[in-house]
């Protein structure tokens, strides 16, 4: 009889750590598309954010590439590799929800949602608006 208070104790805890990875299973670097770039997921309190993390080329005559893009005028000097792209997620129901994405090809803002399909494909879905109107891309885990 002690032995049924104990092991559903041992399944709820097993299951809260579940729940936990899942939410972390985000994190990581992560090539776009074209291969021209990987981002990196990190965890900041409990929002997720990524940068640009690496660029196939991330100079242009021998000087790094800029946020030229920006409407902002004081951001356009700030250098693309590393710059945070990726703002303010938050994990829900399998998927990371009410984020931001930042195009620095053409310096906008976008709404974002990422989902996980498996372990290392990321559809990551910007939009404006409501939902169905944007676009979806798919990134795959930089192993």
């Amino acid at each position: 009889m002690r032995k049924i208070p104990f092991l559903m104790l041992l399944f709820v805890a097993v299951s809260f750590s579940a729940i936990a990875q899942s939410k972390d299973a985000i994190i990581g670097k992560w090539l776009n598309p074209s291969g021209e770039g990987q981002i990196e997921i990190y965890k900041k309190g409990d929002k997720y954010f990524g940068k640009l993390a690496w660029m196939k080329e991330p100079n242009l005559n021998g000087k790094p590439k800029l946020d030229a893009k920006n409407p902002n005028e004081a951001m356009q000097k700030r250098p693309l590799l590393n710059l945070e792209i990726l703002k303010d997620f938050v994990y829900e129901d399998g998927k990371w929800t009410d984020g931001t994405i930042y195009d620095p090809k053409s310096g906008k803002n976008y709404s974002c949602n990422m989902t996980l399909k498996g372990n290392d494909v990321l559809n990551v879905r910007g939009y404006v608006g409501i939902s169905l109107l944007g676009r979806s891309e798919t990134f795959r885990r930089v192993k």
